[in-house]
């Protein structure tokens, strides 16, 4: 194994679930990173996301997907656990999986233990009917992203500058220059990250070779007060969360403070732009119907325009469903990463990229099986 880089120096170019999480990894392991974010604080982009779930894949066959979600899931509340606040910020509340297509069925045999059939008890508390195919995750819960985010870049040796408009990037030397539309220069290092979701695509398209297909894949979440709820209603509320066809949180605090409901979300590609819809309200409120119809029936009046409100953001997907992660292309353009196209699993796969990324930097052992890590590589996009 060769030694790590000698100048352990990188840019980060987004400050979201991505660029925190590898900057944290870097940060741990003494490198010195700069973050770069267009935004003026923390979580304007996809990691606003309210509330959201860290729970895997499954499939029949277990495959690549559900291998590395599960690795992923287990990351991430790894990191949860070691810098939040458990029961504000995050709760190991394992998840129902209402399987309502048939299609997330366990492999028949399977090294994990974490997931199960969901037991008639479990069944019963989420409100559903007996005898309605379930299963459930003990090694999963509920994250505000937001929260992570912040904790991630606050670990010593990163440092982030919030308002930096990046419009291009080019390589000087032995370093990437990043600058703003006027060409001044905003940070220049050996080590560049892109991983700014779907704006990575306009900063790395003019590039020779660059090839990673990324979609915009916008999402809107519905949410209201606890407090709104009535007595018959907060009954119904299952006491972990439900996913499955979108998924429901219950008791998990909104943006405002006070705990709250959420369900969501939507999925619309090829969409570049992430206004909140009176539609997608109406859509989330089908998706709660069908999810957990009980409830979904109670909580009609919920989603009246005086009650709910709502958050969109905009996710980066790749056609495999699969991240684009560390290295693009060795050869042509040496000392370039990349950390995105996460689509809807932000949170399952976000921490589990940026220690890969890390180790492939640092020439250390990865957190994956070779087998598993070479369908995360950025490098499986390099045209010939």
């Amino acid at each position: 194994m060769s030694s790590p880089p000698d100048t352990r120096e990188a840019l980060v170019i987004g400050a979201g679930l991505s660029g925190s999480a590898v900057a944290h990894s870097l940060a741990v392991r003494g490198w010195a990173v700069t973050v770069l974010d267009q935004a003026p604080g923390v979580g304007a982009g996809a990691s606003g996301l309210p509330a959201g779930l860290a729970a895997p894949h499954v499939s029949p066959d277990d495959n690549v997907l559900s291998r590395i979600t599960r690795a992923g899931v287990q990351a991430t509340l790894q990191r949860a656990q070691a810098l939040l606040h458990s029961g504000t910020d995050w709760a190991l509340s394992g998840v129902l999986e209402h399987n309502l297509a048939g299609k997330r069925r366990l492999p028949a045999t399977c090294a994990d233990q974490h997931s199960t059939p969901a037991s008639p008890a479990q069944i019963a508390a989420a409100g559903l009917p007996q005898g309605t195919p379930a299963l459930w995750h003990a090694q999963a819960g509920w994250i505000r992203p937001r929260q992570l985010v912040a904790a991630q870049l606050q670990t010593p040796g990163v440092q982030v500058r919030w308002g930096q408009q990046v419009q291009g990037i080019a390589r000087r030397g032995d370093a990437w220059a990043v600058t703003d539309a006027q060409g001044q220069t905003l940070g220049q290092a050996p080590w560049l990250v892109v991983a700014c979701a779907f704006d990575s695509l306009a900063l790395l398209q003019p590039l020779p070779g660059f090839a990673v297909p990324l979609n915009p894949l916008r999402g809107q979440v519905s949410f209201g007060h606890m407090a709104d709820l009535t007595e018959g209603q907060r009954q119904l509320l299952p006491p972990f969360p439900v996913n499955g066809h979108g998924s429901f949180i219950s008791g998990v605090p909104t943006p405002e403070g006070p705990p709250g409901w959420f369900i969501g979300s939507t999925f619309e590609r090829n969409c570049e732009q992430a206004p909140v819809r009176e539609e997608d309200h109406a859509a989330n409120q089908v998706r709660l119907a069908t999810l957990l119809p009980a409830l979904g029936e109670a909580m009609a009046g919920q989603f009246g325009p005086d009650l709910v409100q709502g958050w969109a953001g905009l996710r980066c997907t790749l056609p495999n469903r699969l991240p684009a992660v560390g290295p693009i292309d060795r050869a042509r353009l040496p000392g370039l990463c990349l950390s995105t196209g996460m689509g809807a699993r932000g949170i399952s796969l976000a921490v589990l990229c940026g220690e890969l990324t890390a180790a492939w930097l640092n020439h250390e052992p990865l957190p994956l099986p070779e087998s598993l890590a070479k369908h995360l590589a950025a490098e499986r996009f390099v045209r010939a």
